[in-house]
């Protein structure tokens, strides 16, 4: 609404209408509204009355689904239904784009009204080849599209298990058409499934012949250019088992006071990479490596990540290294960059080292435990103390390791990641590392590229607390302004059952980190000035950074030009967008094979935890294997059931069950879709792993029939199943 139409509705008038116009301010400042189109305001989060919106599939009714063109919200995108009996949505057909009229259905769904048709075309899709009946039809590899596709073309269709790009034919038909335009692989060769989300997501893969040649030109570097040398230093590298490129190396040594020295040593990808190479324009392009279980998509390529600028023990290596003191509390006192040359004397791993620091070394690692290992953890005691008066947020955040056969084609287990103290021995290292190099970027007034992480928005804080009040943690909204006290909340889950889904939820209330060219300093760990300067082999902003450093110390060829200081920018834009689609890649990815590897544990049941409740039914967490999966209304217990979203439960009206966010749930499997990840659960009467009955089957406070006047505020008619 524009301020006229507030203006009436709450009929101020007169001199009133500039304290409305200065309310809408600050409404405005604190993000509790966003401004539209022309003077319009409206709730952040809601669509537009008038919007563009796609035609994506035809659901179960008939009726046509469509979604905002160009989403960019968090979460998947809000539902709007075009029924099949209006007049109006008649010429609608699956790739359709029409603007449309909007109102609301209900908490993320809408009814659309179409406007103006502007586009009708075939949505191009990504698709496996299935056989049924005798019959070869198309699976879209979204989850969300559910629809099997008839295959049109009059060619014999490819093989069964073959990936392909396809396009949907407009029409009306419960089982839609469409045309295969490419055959990408097929679903048993190696790599196919993160192959799938490659092309899904358009992630760059092959490197340009212009840019592998200079990779493959590059030559070891000695001591020149005035390169410090530092190969005196037992420099060690500890990483997982199964990392490839390692382009950061450690150590610790005392100072007379009881303070700590800490060399943090990189590997140095700007003299390699220069700006405007081919190597350049396309570490720029793909803006990051992207990791999957079954390879790695990387940013630059072999002969730079796995070897000249990885940090292995077999040879002498280019680095920029960030040399740090600090006093016996943690704090540090000083810092220098130092561009030098280095050999590692060790590749540790993350299990091996911690084990020799609890008295179990190994052949490889009892030498190293006096002079290298205890030193590092001595020192990391330091900054871990100095983490603790510092505050930052931290999570518990339960990271899943994909175990391959040999070949990399199949998963043969799902396990949870151990965490270690040699992990944030490695963090706090790091972290120390990018403080100074964002501090001396700041002090030198040279361009950055910072690493920002805004203050959380009010309404999402006041969201939480609420599904944590239901849970029985009390937190008043009002008084968390800082990441210490998001902490607290994820500590006084830690002896509950809801610790996990506690620290999921603290983190989706989080803003999103980016890159940006101003600093607003880093909210998440309570840090003023803050900058990605570890790991320039896979991150294009790391690049910059160590560019920009060169330059502004003097520190040789290889710096960042003064004219790439005006587009800094746009690539900080960029490689923001690249990021987030990796991040959606790998998580696609992990499903998928999440998927695969349960597909042989159909009708089996598992113990689970309800991570969100929606109109379609309840999601569920399978904690053995850390993937989720729906429960559709369908397979709920038969009642009507209704949607409470402010207590985050599904009400069953008749028999008073509640199923509500947090939940442990037994369920079983009914289905698991490798191609789009998709698992689908019944549930199930039984007791949960302590004996106890499952929590499913809570009376409600509510009377079990309907009461008069309808029901209750905020809970939504669910459908008869």
């Amino acid at each position: 609404m524009d301020r006229r139409e507030l203006a009436r509705a709450f009929r101020v008038k007169g001199g009133a209408r500039a304290d409305l116009k200065q309310t809408l301010r600050e409404l405005e400042a604190e993000g509790l509204i966003n401004r539209g189109p022309g003077r319009s305001v409206g709730v952040p989060g809601a669509l537009p009355s008038v919007t563009v919106v796609n035609v994506v599939r035809v659901n179960s009714d008939g009726d046509l689904v469509a979604e905002p063109h160009g989403w960019q919200g968090d979460g998947t995108a809000p539902e709007i239904l075009f029924y099949a009996r209006d007049r109006n949505a008649r010429d609608l057909a699956v790739g359709s784009q029409v603007l449309a009229r909007l109102s609301k259905r209900g908490e993320a769904s809408y009814k659309g009204d179409v406007i103006r048709h502007l586009k009708a075309g075939p949505k191009r899709f990504l698709a496996v080849v299935a056989e049924q009946d005798g019959a070869k039809l198309l699976r879209a590899a979204d989850k969300r599209d559910r629809n099997e596709y008839r295959i049109d073309g009059g060619r014999t269709p490819p093989a069964t298990g073959s990936i392909v790009w396809a396009s949907a034919r407009p029409g009306r038909r419960s089982t839609p058409s469409a045309t295969i335009s490419e055959v990408l692989g097929h679903l048993d060769q190696p790599n196919a499934i993160s192959a799938m989300a490659i092309a899904e997501h358009d992630i760059p893969c092959d490197f340009p012949d212009e840019a592998v040649a200079e990779a493959n030109a590059a030559e070891p570097v000695g001591l020149i250019d005035g390169r410090e040398d530092l190969r005196h230093i037992p420099l060690v590298t500890i990483d997982g088992a199964d990392a490839r490129d390692f382009d950061d190396a450690v150590h610790a040594e005392p100072l007379p006071d009881g303070g700590w020295r800490i060399t943090v040593a990189i590997a140095d990808v700007a003299w390699y990479v220069r700006p405007g190479s081919a190597l350049d324009e396309e570490a720029e392009t793909r803006g990051n490596s992207v990791y999957f279980p079954d390879r790695v998509v990387p940013m630059l390529p072999e002969a730079l990540s796995n070897d000249l600028c990885s940090l292995r023990p077999d040879g002498d290596r280019a680095c920029l290294a960030a040399v740090m003191d600090f006093d016996a509390e943690g704090i540090k006192r000083g810092h220098r960059f130092v561009r030098g040359l280095m050999r590692s004397v060790a590749r540790l791993i993350y299990e091996e080292v911690q084990a020799a620091i609890d008295g179990q070394p190994n052949d490889k690692t009892e030498p190293l435990l006096e002079p290298v290992i205890k030193p590092l953890y001595a020192a990391y005691a330091l900054l871990a103390k100095a983490r603790a008066h510092r505050g930052p947020l931290e999570l518990e955040m339960a990271e899943r390791v994909f175990e391959m056969d040999e070949e990399r084609r199949h998963l043969q287990a799902v396990s949870p990641r151990t965490r270690l103290d040699s992990h944030r021995l490695i963090e706090d290292f790091m972290i120390a590392a990018n403080v100074a190099a964002a501090e001396t970027l700041v002090d030198k007034r040279a361009p950055c590229l910072f690493r920002i992480h805004d203050k959380p928005d009010p309404l999402r804080i006041e969201s939480l607390t609420g599904v944590l009040g239901e849970m029985g943690i009390k937190a008043s909204a009002s008084a968390i302004t800082r990441p210490r006290q998001f902490t607290d909340l994820v500590r006084k889950a830690a002896d509950t059952p809801y610790a996990a889904l506690v620290s999921e939820l603290v983190l989706r209330a989080q803003a999103q980190a980016v890159y940006h060219q101003e600093n607003i300093g880093h909210f998440g760990l309570a840090l003023a000035r803050y900058a990605h300067f570890t790991s320039p082999i896979r991150r294009y902003s790391d690049l910059i950074v160590h560019r920009s450093l060169i330059a502004s110390l003097g520190l040789g060829q290889g710096g960042l030009p003064e004219d790439e200081h005006g587009r800094l920018d746009k690539v900080a834009e960029h490689i923001s967008m690249t990021e987030r689609r990796a991040s959606a890649a790998e998580r696609q990815v992990q499903e998928r094979f999440a998927a695969a590897y349960l597909a042989s544990h159909i009708g089996e049941t598992f113990q689970g935890r309800i991570t969100g409740v929606h109109k379609a039914g309840i999601f569920v967490r399978v904690e053995a294997v850390g993937a989720e999966g729906l429960v559709p209304r369908s397979l709920l217990p038969d009642d009507f059931w209704d949607v409470d979203p402010g207590r985050h439960l599904l009400i069953g009206r008749r028999t008073g069950m509640e199923f509500r966010l947090g939940d442990p749930l037994e369920v079983i499997l009914r289905e698991a879709v490798p191609i789009s990840g998709s698992l689908i659960f019944s549930t199930t009467g039984s007791s949960d792993a302590n004996g106890a009955p499952a929590r499913r089957a809570r009376p409600s406070s509510r009377p079990s029939s309907k009461p008069r006047g309808g029901l209750p505020k905020g809970v939504r008619r669910g459908k008869r199943r």
